[in-house]
């Protein structure tokens, strides 16, 4: 799918509907800074707070604007396998690249359920499917052996790994084939799952500095890891503030303060308290973001 820095990319709303002209201008953005991959209607993009109709829009929107130059990753994840099929099935029909399913949330299946769900969902689609494990919003965490067994299917060829759990990301990397793809879910470590063997991460502060976590993620692969972890410390504390209330509020704040996006979420979330706002910008000033 795409070795480097993927952005899960915000929805921007203005006035409670889906701003699709601020849309397209941070997906050029992304093309103009070396963002490798958009990953649309992910956590980050308050995918549980879209309508069907905007669903497909959305997904227009991005394989337009993206017009072949990079791979355009959709997130097709539910509590429900037949919603997540269907979910799924409209990616493929709109021209979608690849997909990305979150386990199910709320409904804590067991591992076995898992394969299930997950091998439905590969076979009701020929896009490749990307597994999410993110247990702190899940409730359910994705195992290293369950994992294994579902990279024996044809189009499973990945994880987004935000366990935090380093140990389980060896673990996956000792069980699974060479060419099954790891990618960080985390944005303090881009840098530690590299050197367990990783292919890139899918991004939240990508969002806000796509350069500099495509550079991080470069310097990497091109094995000048001191550089990188450069990069990593650096951004680390612009990193914990994205991540000081629960995403997206934060980089939603961080993209307003850079105009390109109205300070708009969807009920149950709300616009960043003001202490931690200052905090933000503060940081996002001192590294010269805004």
């Amino acid at each position: 799918m795409f070795n480097g820095s993927g952005v899960a990319i915000v929805t921007p709303f203005s006035g409670g509907e889906v701003d699709f002209e601020s849309f397209e201008r941070l997906i050029g953005f992304h093309l103009e800074n070396g963002t490798q991959a958009l990953i649309v209607l992910g956590t980050t993009g308050e995918a549980a707070t879209q309508t069907f109709e905007e669903r497909g829009k959305l997904v227009s929107t991005a394989v337009e604007k993206a017009g072949g130059r990079i791979p355009v990753i959709i997130g097709t994840g539910a509590n429900y396998t037949r919603v997540a099929v269907d979910y799924t099935k409209q990616a493929e029909a709109l021209g979608a690249d690849g997909v990305l399913v979150v386990t199910p949330y709320y409904n804590k299946a067991t591992q076995n359920g898992l394969i299930e769900h997950y091998t439905m969902i590969a076979n009701a689609t020929t896009l490749p499917v990307i597994l999410y494990n993110v247990p702190g919003r899940t409730g359910v965490n994705l195992e290293a052996k369950t994992v294994a067994a579902l990279s024996k299917v044809e189009n499973i060829i990945g994880v987004k790994e935000a366990s935090g759990n380093i140990g389980q990301v060896l673990e996956i990397k000792r069980l699974v084939p060479e060419d099954f793809k790891i990618y960080s879910g985390n944005d303090d470590q881009i840098v530690p799952i590299y050197a367990c063997g990783g292919n890139g991460v899918i991004s939240v502060c990508a969002n806000a500095i796509p350069g500099q976590t495509q550079q991080m993620c470069k310097a990497f692969m091109d094995g000048d890891v001191k550089e990188a972890l450069r990069l990593q410390l650096l951004y680390k504390h612009f990193i914990n503030l994205l991540f000081c209330e629960v995403n997206p509020i934060p980089i939603k704040a961080a993209l307003n303060a850079m105009g390109y996006i109205k300070d708009e979420l969807r009920l149950p979330l709300t616009s960043m308290e003001e202490s931690n706002r200052s905090k933000l910008l503060g940081e996002m000033k001192r590294l010269s973001i805004i």
